[in-house]
Parts: C-alpha cells; structure tokens; sequence
C-alpha cells in the first residue's frame, strides 16, 4: 500500500510518532473509523495500553500547572 501525504505531516510524524511507528499510528487511528469497533472495547483497550496511559497522566498533570497559572 502507498500513501499520499504533505511532507510536511510526513516530517511531523516521523518527529512525534517516530520512523518506524508511523504504520502503527496509522492504523490505530483509523481502525475504529473503519472497522465500527464497539466503543466500551476501544475504551478497554486504550485502558491496557500502559504507554498511552503514561502520557495520558502526564499531560493531564500538566495541564494541573496550567490552572494555577490562569488563576493568578
């Protein structure tokens, strides 16, 4: 399979996802676009994903700096 897209977002993945993840990330996101998973199972397996879950807390941590900033 070939995919089309700017260099641009080409260079941005390669940068936020990595060289050889892209494919991964690809898929990962269009699977349930395509594939009509069941919604609770997505959520459960997003659940599982230790690293997704690690980044989720941390950006959600930072975000807690955020706050403190708006209300000063």
């Amino acid at each position: 399979m070939t995919i089309t897209m700017d260099e641009v977002v080409y260079e941005g993945l390669v940068r936020v996802v990595g060289r050889r993840k892209i494919s991964a990330f690809l898929e990962r996101l269009a699977r349930p676009h395509v594939l009509g998973d069941d919604l609770s199972a997505g959520y459960q397996a997003m659940g599982q994903d230790v690293a997704r879950e690690q980044d989720a807390l941390a950006w959600s941590e930072a975000l807690i700096g955020d706050i403190h900033q708006v209300q000063s």
